[in-house]
């Protein structure tokens, strides 16, 4: 079945042909970059190289180069003061710090958690 080079395509012509589809199998680097890393102990338990933290206010992962996140351990203490040897961790991201709600976000995760009573005033 041969054009003529003169005539212009019409509909028909590419309806009649057959068409070949082919499926490809992923490259080796498509491979490399879709599987994920894994590490196993001695034991043969699957460790992950890297656990992110994530931010106690926002719930967001904290990122490696997000330089202004801290992360804060609250000691318990028993009625009388002192140390029981437990402790809070919370994790603030930088998001949180930059806009100047650190201490508002602490205030509030502390008194969910029970460490402190109602902050909130209605005063004015």
């Amino acid at each position: 079945m041969s054009h003529d080079p003169h005539k212009p395509f019409e509909p028909a012509d590419f309806m009649n042909r057959k068409t070949l589809h082919l499926q490809t199998s992923p490259s080796p680097v498509e491979t490399l970059y879709t599987t994920p890393a894994k590490m196993e102990n001695e034991k043969g338990e699957i460790v992950d190289l890297y656990v992110p933290r994530k931010c106690s206010a926002t719930n967001r992962i904290i990122k490696a180069n997000d330089h202004a996140s801290v992360q804060l351990s609250i000691g318990k203490v028993d009625e009388n003061g002192r140390y029981t040897g437990e402790n809070q961790t919370y994790a603030l991201c930088g998001f949180i710090r930059a806009r100047g709600e650190g201490d508002d976000s602490l205030n509030r995760l502390t008194q969910r958690d029970g460490y402190l009573k109602n902050v909130w005033s209605a005063s004015r």
